[in-house]
């Protein structure tokens, strides 16, 4: 993916570039576009994968008074999720060789159980549970779906992984097109919260766990 995206980053600078023809701006007036860098940010996504176990449990689901059970199972099942910026938030300003760059916190931008894996098997039924329907399996699957997405939100080092992604990227867009003009710009980053107010710094993290798989597409 990073490889593609260095590709696409000199494609942008190719197209900037032949865009300078007659009654177009000089090569030498280019300046950091922000069409350009929304682009780079939609790139500039994780793909997060997880494999997880979420329970389900229904009291006194089957029989009656004292001969009732619960119904219990446990749901085996992997998914993904994909992190990134929203690009909507995405600004620049350019004066002279300063530029600001208003990048917003990462979040989950799409979030996906993974319905190739989860067969018969994927369903262990707790001993003595009452006995489980395809509804109770489709609940299943979508409390799973739900399970899925508010761990990838709660997880900071991935979430703080996205962004500096994002950021690593842009910034790599702002020094080759510094460059191709023969100019130094200095970044100066605008963080927006999850709430997009403005933060003083971007999201930080703790170690990951190792309990989880991600990889970047």
């Amino acid at each position: 993916m990073k490889k593609c995206v260095s590709l696409f980053l000199a494609l942008l600078l190719s197209l900037s570039l032949a865009s300078c023809g007659v009654g177009m701006p000089k090569a030498s007036d280019m300046e950091p576009e922000v069409s350009q860098m929304k682009a780079i940010c939609e790139l500039a996504v994780m793909d997060c994968y997880y494999h997880n176990v979420a329970k389900f449990k229904e009291e006194d689901a089957e029989g009656f008074l004292f001969w009732q059970k619960d119904k219990q199972f446990w749901i085996e099942y992997s998914g993904v999720v994909t992190l990134g910026v929203d690009v909507s938030q995405v600004t620049v300003e350019v004066k002279d060789n300063q530029v600001t760059i208003t990048l917003p916190a990462a979040k989950v931008l799409s979030c996906k159980v993974d319905s190739s894996s989860l067969t018969k098997d994927s369903f262990i039924v707790a001993d003595g549970s009452a006995s489980i329907s395809a509804e109770d399996e489709v609940a299943a699957f979508d409390a799973a779906q739900s399970k899925l997405q508010e761990t990838a939100a709660g997880d900071t080092v991935l979430l703080a992984n996205a962004q500096q992604r994002a950021q690593s990227l842009l910034e790599d867009y702002v020094t080759n097109v510094g460059n191709v003009v023969g100019k130094e710009y200095t970044i100066q980053w605008v963080y927006l919260d999850e709430e997009g107010e403005q933060t003083t710094a971007p999201v930080s993290g703790v170690e990951e766990s190792a309990s989880e798989e991600s990889a970047a597409e």
